[in-house]
């Protein structure tokens, strides 16, 4: 990102640091007034009244709470399941806390005429119904989607739901992109029935408003998934930032009156606006996300020489490295190679496309999509 959150809100941090209490450190759940907001904020959406004591705990950024609650219920060997292409931070935290991933993939849009949406990559159950074994432990569901875009929609939701309930799978529902939904339904997988007491929903302050510097997330769930995160978190961070919290909590209070979160989708929907139209000047073939701030972009037709002077680091990875890699050196503009977000076996499938994201000012944004036409002569003639 390269614009602030609103002034409203930083307004909000800097009086938190005029005050004695913000000052100090914050009990371990978090401060009171931001649990007390994200409980006002979150109850209608999930249909039920959250305890501020033991159903919501605020964490050191949503990663952070992601790692806590891996920390606090995964043993040596336990599987988590998760869908490729995955946040490149789920893997460091599965293994760094003994247990093993289990990598089940999204599939894309094959031989598909026409423009194609995140909707289109899909889910073969009889895949992830195989992926399942007695030492599965957790299934993350990452919706919305990063770096897809992908909004899961309430069906594949509740086929998700029925074999965590089948094979008794916790779920970690990765949704810190929630208040970035373009034209479809967010369902929280936690809402279906049967799945509040197996389920922690992960929030972040930071892709709300615009400050992931802040490193303020939340999670909510039951008592049962959060007191044993409660006790990971408080020894790993033991609080985190008090006059920062004060500000995530004043966003959460006020975001009704500034229409904040209505303002912001429409500025985020002219943003993917400029960069599709850059790829559509283009001709290139790329997937409109529903949800999320980035644009996976075909790169297969990307045509640069074999003799490029390519550092060893990208040589020795796939080729949506080198397309990267030529694409930032040659016109200008940087994009992350999705093979990243892939293991080894299922890299194939992630080489064939580039992560750019829209999380600019326009300016930028527009400037880029200038930038970009360059390509035209690097692009393969079909």
């Amino acid at each position: 990102m390269n614009f602030s959150p609103p002034q409203w809100i930083t307004d909000a941090a800097e009086g938190a640091l005029k005050t004695v209490g913000p000052n100090h450190y914050s009990h371990p759940k978090g401060r009171i007034r931001l649990r007390e907001a994200i409980k006002n904020f979150y109850e209608p959406d999930f249909g039920r009244s959250i305890d501020v004591e033991s159903e919501i705990l605020v964490t050191s950024g949503a990663n952070e709470g992601m790692y806590s609650v891996l920390t606090a219920f995964l043993e040596q060997g336990d599987e988590v399941i998760m869908f490729e292409p995955f946040f490149d931070q789920y893997l460091p935290s599965v293994t760094f806390n003994g247990g093993k991933p289990v990598y089940v993939p999204l599939h894309p849009p094959r031989d598909v005429q026409g423009k194609t949406t995140s909707a289109d990559w899909t889910i073969d159950f009889d895949e992830l119904r195989r992926a399942i074994t007695p030492r599965a432990k957790i299934i993350i569901v990452n919706t919305p989607h990063n770096p897809v875009g992908k909004v899961f929609h309430r069906a594949e939701l509740e086929r998700i739901a029925a074999l965590a309930e089948e094979f008794n799978l916790m779920v970690m529902a990765d949704e810190v992109y929630d208040c970035l939904v373009f034209d479809q339904e967010h369902v929280r997988i936690a809402t279906l029935p049967g799945m509040w007491d197996r389920t922690i929903t992960v929030g972040s302050a930071g892709k709300a408003f615009a400050a992931t510097g802040w490193r303020v997330g939340w999670l909510i769930g039951p008592a049962s998934l959060l007191h044993p995160t409660l006790a990971a978190t408080t020894r790993i961070v033991f609080c985190t930032n008090s006059p920062l919290q004060e500000a995530a909590a004043a966003g959460l209070e006020q975001a009704k009156q500034h229409k904040f979160f209505e303002k912001q989708l429409r500025e985020y929907a002219e943003r993917r606006a400029i960069l599709t139209d850059a790829f559509d000047r283009l001709g290139m073939k790329y997937t409109l996300p529903e949800g999320s701030y980035f644009v996976l972009l075909d790169i297969s037709d990307v045509d640069f020489p074999n003799d490029y002077p390519f550092p060893k680091s990208v040589l020795d990875r796939g080729r949506d490295f080198r397309a990267c890699w030529f694409i930032a050196m040659e016109i200008g503009v940087s994009s992350i190679p999705v093979s990243e977000f892939y293991c080894e076996e299922h890299a194939g499938i992630g080489e064939v496309y580039a992560r750019f994201a829209f999380c600019k000012d326009l300016e930028t944004l527009k400037a880029a999509g200038e930038r970009l036409q360059g390509l035209k002569k690097f692009l393969k003639k079909n």
